[in-house]
């Protein structure tokens, strides 16, 4: 973890380490995404107003009917993904915030990050520059769904709930790649699809609530 995120304040380290053991106690285990998440300061992501919240293991709005994850969906997911080994290459769908970014930049070799928002996405990117985070791309897109031309990649993250898993996503996963995606609406599934040699493998994780997956510029 890069020092310059240590004493990004606002909140006391207690306040932190506090969250962390939620996130263990409900069974996040890897310590580097644990230590990852400790560091990073959460609450230059969250308008001001809810700052004082940030440390809460809870979903908050950031404007546009759209939310920064709970911190435990955020470990799950970038757990998930990782199990597999290092990631040289990952595709993120739907930067919101940009905390999600922020944090598995942390653990990738590159990230490269759509988003349908301009707004949101124009946000996320200066909050990553003030970090000096400099292994994230961003894309504002539109009808397209993921980033093609980049791929294909070891793993992709999605962080909106299609109601059924779109083919052109798998279709940019390398053989042995990996994706966490929420799936349905209503209850929603969240899953972990592996790409093999014959096909592609599926797992539920755990059942979640993710904003719905919409394409078209915004």
């Amino acid at each position: 973890m890069q020092s310059h995120f240590q004493g990004i304040g606002m909140t006391s380290q207690r306040t932190r380490d506090r969250l962390i053991k939620r996130l263990s106690d409900q069974g996040i285990s890897d310590l580097s995404v644990l230590d990852v998440i400790r560091n990073m300061p959460r609450h230059i992501f969250i308008e001001e107003a809810l700052a004082h919240r940030a440390y809460e293991d809870t979903a908050l709005p950031i404007g546009r009917n759209q939310t920064i994850s709970q911190p435990y969906i955020v470990a799950k997911m970038t757990e998930t993904l990782l199990a597999g080994g290092p990631l040289e290459k990952v595709l993120e769908i739907g930067t919101g915030s940009g905390y999600q970014a922020a944090i598995l930049s942390q653990m990738v070799g590159s990230l490269y990050s759509v988003e349908r928002i301009k707004e949101l996405q124009d946000k996320a990117r200066d909050k990553l520059r003030s970090l000096k985070i400099r292994n994230v791309y961003f894309r504002h897109v539109g009808q397209e769904i993921g980033w093609q031309e980049r791929g294909p990649y070891d793993g992709i993250m999605v962080t909106a709930a299609p109601e059924v898993v779109p083919q052109v996503l798998l279709d940019q996963l390398t053989v042995g790649g990996r994706m966490v995606i929420p799936v349905g609406s209503g209850v929603q599934e969240l899953k972990l699809i592996v790409r093999t040699e014959e096909g592609f493998d599926e797992k539920v994780l755990e059942f979640v609530k993710f904003v719905p997956f919409v394409s078209g510029v915004s």
